[in-house]
């Protein structure tokens, strides 16, 4: 018992630490009415994992790099592509094949970050696989993930616009 003892003031201290990191105050994600059509082809399932995964990302990163505290995040998705087909895609077109069937993946993001003094960023980003031989994932969303990653770390960096 003693030696759990010693450690619970370690153990506090850790806690607070963590809970004393630099976090955005908000980081939503949508997203953009013209992607809206493509969105129901790809299927609401796998679109919604995209926002929340996206809005996870950066989340994550910002707060592990202690970069935007109290910045409001708004970020929309424009587009997004598969590396393999989702599905909704394979209900509607039975001859694709999940396994084999891949194409180059990627997504669009736009947005803004409001930081904590009030000033407002505009946020544009883009990643897509420029060949097959680039695909090297095996899932569905790498190059997507792949985009959503180095978004995060540019915004992290205080790099808005990707040029």
């Amino acid at each position: 018992m003693r030696s759990f003892a010693l450690f619970a003031p370690l153990t506090a201290a850790l806690a607070l630490a963590g809970a004393a990191a630099a976090q955005p105050s908000a980081v939503t994600v949508t997203i953009s009415p013209d992607f809206a059509k493509t969105a129901e082809e790809l299927g609401q399932l796998d679109v919604q994992q995209q926002i929340d995964d996206l809005t996870a990302t950066v989340t994550r990163v910002l707060t592990q790099r202690d970069a935007l505290d109290g910045a409001r995040v708004e970020l929309t998705i424009t587009d997004l592509k598969p590396n393999r087909p989702t599905m909704e895609q394979i209900s509607n077109k039975p001859g694709l094949d999940p396994i084999r069937s891949i194409s180059i993946g990627g997504a669009a993001i736009e947005g803004t970050v409001t930081t904590a003094s009030g000033e407002v960023q505009p946020v544009k980003y883009d990643y897509y696989s420029t060949t097959l031989a680039d695909v090297r994932g095996y899932s569905t969303w790498q190059d997507a993930r792949t985009a959503y990653d180095r978004l995060a770390r540019n915004l992290a960096e205080g790099r808005y616009v990707k040029r």
